[in-house]
């Protein structure tokens, strides 16, 4: 439901512009992802109809932007366990349902709003981001200069990050994903045939262990792209359990976790709140 709407007109010079970059005239404070997530969801129209992100907008149109009103809260601190409190890193256990970053105009709750209840005593800075459905690791900074350091350290590739996925089917080994992503302006990533020879992007996979048609797999990535690893594993046979997007949605769970950083700045691990098993089941409808 919405609480506010804004009426507005395309500008002349705004013509032929990109939907989600014209809302940035009329909003200057909302980063691109809060305004395609807007678009996405519905908020937006432009002369009288939902558009998506990459419409090209015409001078004097009159856009539509409406403000959702804000539910009931669903996640406080207490439901953000802290895995790790250091001098300058942390890391927080994120749980399902709950977004990462703030998202702008009603777009849900975020583990990054409760940031300052979760560390009270000092300012924490979200380093990195979970799908919404995905559970665990998210590391933070205490300073500006500790989240530039950890941001030095993704762009050479001296981060490495575990997750633990369950994914239909079985494999015989070990297996890197090296496929291209497109993720602009898309609410699904699309896994592209060009090979990217960036080890950041890459997905090494490990089968460790099956049961009822499934697998339980151990994935790392480096920097990591949007829905990578849900992507890539759903391109080589394996879509994961419970995925609403590029799987079957089953079960009312993502079987998608981060397990593990690992970099020189800070190591940390943390066991999945599910099991191998909790996926089987699923399937066989148990």
């Amino acid at each position: 439901m919405h609480n506010d709407i804004q009426m507005l007109e395309v500008p002349a010079r705004a013509g032929g512009w990109r939907l989600d970059r014209t809302l940035e005239l009329f909003m200057p404070d909302v980063g691109l992802r809060g305004r395609r997530r807007l678009v996405e969801s519905g908020a937006v129209t432009v002369g009288g109809r939902v558009r998506a992100c990459g419409y090209r907008v015409r001078a004097g149109q009159a856009v539509v932007i409406g403000i959702v009103a804000p539910e009931a809260a669903q996640f406080g601190p207490g439901d953000v366990a802290v895995v790790l409190a250091g001098d300058d890193y942390g890391a927080v256990d994120k749980p399902s349902g709950l977004h990462s970053a703030v998202i702008a105009h009603g777009g849900g709750e975020s583990l990054e709003a409760l940031l300052p209840a979760i560390f009270p005593d000092r300012r924490a800075v979200l380093l990195s981001r979970l799908d919404q459905l995905t559970t665990g690791l998210v590391p933070v900074a205490f300073s500006d200069r500790a989240a530039r350091a950890y941001r030095e350290l993704e762009e050479s590739g001296e981060v490495v990050k575990t997750y633990l996925a369950v994914g239909y089917g079985e494999a015989a080994g070990c297996f890197r994903v090296e496929n291209d992503l497109d993720t602009a302006d898309r609410r699904k990533t699309r896994v592209l045939p060009r090979i990217v020879f960036d080890s950041k992007r890459n997905t090494d996979v490990e089968p460790l262990a099956s049961a009822g048609g499934v697998t339980l797999f151990r994935c790392r990535i480096g920097m990591g792209a949007r829905h990578q690893i849900r992507a890539h594993l759903a391109f080589a046979g394996h879509p994961l359990v419970g995925d609403p997007l590029y799987g079957y949605g089953e079960g009312g769970r993502l079987f998608l976790h981060c397990a593990g950083i690992d970099c020189p700045a800070l190591t940390v691990g943390l066991d999945a709140p599910w099991t191998l098993a909790e996926a089987a089941a699923v399937l066989a409808g148990d």
